[in-house]
């Protein structure tokens, strides 16, 4: 009998592309079509409440509920002309997805009608249930009411017939229970203590902002092998599967030529994403088979995290209209590279200027030094936090080959840029410094800009890497909503600027010049943060011992990496800084070690079901049509000729046999250990009984299985191979 995969071959190879959406517009004609941003704002608003609404956009000042039933008017008008019917809360619960709960504008009123309307009350606060949404313990059963509220820097958007407002979500007790809340006071503070730095170079500037720009990698699969692979649809990878005789060991996918239902898939998100004002502008094939990237323009940090949120959903929408599946998973297969989400992260200020790019003068120059040392520095004393920001069952995979970083946290400069940090070290000194010194020095920052230009490189076993104009964190998972790692950047290096800040003031209130002020913390912290610098081969045994001796931790499981978010230093961090307090701080560490230990255990799960339900039958059939050829063979030869003939078939069944009984045992005992980590009292132990008792079983269950699909023929085995699921038809 034909099985299910063989179906699902042949229709992969008889469908019928899909029609795009079609305009004869270019972009910039239709870009930010479907969102309420300035100039759907200028149109539908009085002056007075276009005037209040900026004013809370760039001050940070709170709507007046006057000037909210304005707006909201003048919202639901312009959603309307669009054909919208309904509105929604648009936030970002702990679940690590988008929420939303569509309430129609229509509201019933006497004799038997209906009005539509849409209230200040309604755009800037709603009710959702905060006890069904991760909490950590914040919430009961019995406290179920929580709260989202309008953040007016994010606009509005249309996403099918609803009006989508981007809110916080806190709980009745005002704490966060979401990823914007925590990032937005990351970027308040950042902006204060960068602003206060600057003021040492120009006068003029009064806000700073943090911009990031992500790069989304992803695979796609065909819809229909994907939908009788029970794994990937419920974890996101594959559990098992041999790998496929070209992977990609010839590196010919990585920037190739796009194949064409692939190129449509793109044209079609990244038109439905251009309609939303995401800037999506790079479309490229990546390394692995099916694996691709696409990526925006920088934009404002909290803007740019709605923005990933929002295309992960665009992504997923439109794939199933091209008969694929999106895989965001941070490895979907094994042995070919896994998929990240590259955070490149810089400062800006409101004129313009990056604060990462080197200027034409000493003085710009200076000021570059004293924001790249201070993130360098930053990173050196919190690299186990940043750790624990990007750690995941989903990461634990990834990190650490086929161009992922490795788990240990370092910083990449270059040789050149490092150069310049070891010339500045040796070349100030705790005295003062001569005026011949001064300018020696000053020549030496004024090249920086010339050295940057043709001697800055890229290390892709970096799992921070400085590259020209900004900072890369590439150690971010693919699935991940990145305004947690950035909200960690963001806090670290504000912490080190306002500790910058005091220690210089303090030196020119002792009489030192400002420049030589400057000059001296930047030695300082320089020769403090020189252990995280690293220039070599991440992937390397070499660099696990040389991390190993200057200090830095090599946490390569999730449990483990955890442990950081609530020491006493992380603690300290986030209150001095009033962005979590301990209590907020303790819950995602709780949220995030019960969602890997759900994560591990539902892989558990699966496999055992997998390995009973679909691979050993079908293993035992197939060994049950060797034994019957075997025992044909046997009646109808002689005992010589069966001896010889018949040895490779025996020894097949012989292996298969071996094969299934390892699998059956081996699935046996880990569905027992699994039943013991369930009875542990805290998150924390069950975390980390899952982690080391019952996740290592999954390896030599894949062994065996995927040697199984080595064996076991084609029309036999029940699920769609590597090298069919790779190539996309």
């Amino acid at each position: 009998m034909t099985s299910r995969r063989i179906l699902a071959l042949q229709d992969v190879v008889n469908r019928v592309p899909v029609e795009l959406n079609k305009t004869n517009q270019s972009v910039s004609q239709y870009y930010g079509s479907d969102v309420f941003g300035l100039d759907a704002m200028r149109e539908y608003l009085s002056e007075e409440a276009f005037d209040s609404i900026q004013h809370s956009i760039n001050q940070g000042s709170i709507v007046e509920r006057k000037m909210a039933d304005q707006i909201a008017a003048s919202m639901k008008a312009w959603a309307q002309s669009k054909h919208v019917t309904h509105f929604t809360h648009w936030f970002q619960p702990l679940s690590g997805a988008t929420a939303e709960k569509h309430d129609g504008f229509f509201e019933p009123i006497a004799g038997g009608r209906a009005i539509e309307r849409f209230s200040g009350n309604q755009l800037v606060q709603q009710e959702p249930d905060a006890s069904s949404f991760p909490n950590g313990g914040i919430r009961n059963t019995f406290e179920a009411r929580g709260y989202t509220a309008w953040d007016p820097t994010s606009p509005a958007f249309i996403w099918g017939n609803t009006l989508c407002i981007p809110t916080i979500f806190v709980s009745y007790t005002g704490e966060a229970l979401d990823f914007k809340t925590p990032l937005l006071k990351s970027l308040h503070v950042l902006d204060k203590a960068a602003t206060e730095v600057c003021q040492y170079f120009d006068k003029n500037v009064t806000k700073v902002i943090a911009t990031l720009g992500w790069e989304q990698e992803y695979f796609l699969v065909d819809s229909a092998l994907y939908n009788i692979r029970y794994d990937l649809q419920q974890t996101g990878r594959t559990l098992f599967g041999h790998a496929p005789a070209k992977g990609q060991q010839l590196e010919d996918h990585y920037w190739g030529s796009i194949p064409e239902r692939v190129s449509a898939y793109m044209r079609d998100f990244e038109y439905e994403s251009h309609l939303l004002g995401i800037p999506v502008r790079t479309r490229h094939n990546e390394v692995a088979p099916a694996q691709f990237e696409c990526a925006p323009v920088f934009e404002e940090a909290n803007l740019a995290v709605d923005h990933n949120q929002l295309l992960m959903d665009v992504m997923e929408k439109v794939a199933i209209r091209h008969n694929f599946r999106v895989l965001l998973h941070e490895k979907p297969y094994a042995g070919v590279n896994g998929s990240g989400k590259h955070n490149n992260w810089s400062l800006a200020t409101t004129g313009g200027k990056n604060l990462l790019s080197p200027g034409k003068t000493p003085k710009t120059n200076l000021q570059f030094l004293t924001f790249f040392v201070n993130t360098v520095k930053a990173v050196y004393e919190h690299a186990d936090l940043l750790r624990a920001s990007i750690a995941s069952a989903n990461n634990d995979h990834r990190l650490g080959a086929n161009e992922a970083p490795p788990a240990i946290m370092s910083v990449f400069l270059g040789d050149q840029l490092s150069k310049v940090l070891d010339d500045l070290e040796k070349a100030i000194h705790s005295g003062k410094m001569s005026p011949e010194e001064k300018t020696a020095l000053k020549m030496n920052i004024g090249r920086i800009p010339d050295i940057l230009l043709d001697n800055t490189d890229r290390n892709r076993t970096s799992p921070f890497a400085f590259t020209g104009n900004k900072f890369e964190f590439r150690a971010v998972g693919s699935s991940a909503n990145c305004g947690w790692p950035m909200t960690v950047l963001n806090a670290i290096v504000a912490e080190s600027l306002i500790a910058f800040k005091n220690e210089v003031d303090t030196l020119i209130n002792d009489k030192v010049e400002k420049d030589e002020a400057i000059f001296q913390t930047l030695k300082k912290y320089i020769i403090e943060s020189k252990r995280i610098r690293f220039e070599g081969n991440g992937y390397g045994d070499e660099w696990k011992k040389e991390a190993k001796k200057r200090g830095l931790n090599n946490i390569p499981t999730t449990p483990g990496a955890l442990e950081a978010m609530t020491s006493k230093k992380s603690k300290a961090l986030f209150e001095s800084l009033g962005i979590l307090n301990h209590i907020e701080l303790e819950a995602r560490h709780e949220i995030s070690l019960e969602t890997y230990t759900k994560k591990i255990q539902i892989e558990s799960r699966i496999i055992a079901d997998m390995v009973n339900n679909q691979i050993i039958p079908a293993a035992l059939n197939y060994q049950k049509n060797l034994v019957d050829s075997v025992r044909g063979m046997k009646e109808f030869m002689s005992a010589d000729d069966f001896k010889t003939v018949a040895k490779t078939q025996i020894e097949l069944i012989k292996e298969i046999s071996d094969r299934v009984t390892t699998i059956k045992t081996e699935a046996d005992a880990m569905t027992e250990e699994r039943k013991k980590a369930n009875t542990l009292d805290s998150a924390e132990k069950q975390a980390h009984a899952y982690c080391d008792k019952v996740k290592p079983f999954f390896d030599t269950m894949r062994y065996n299985v995927d040697k199984l699909e080595g064996i076991v023929d084609d029309a036999t085995w029940p699920l769609p191979k590597y090298r069919e699921m790779l190539y996309l038809r």
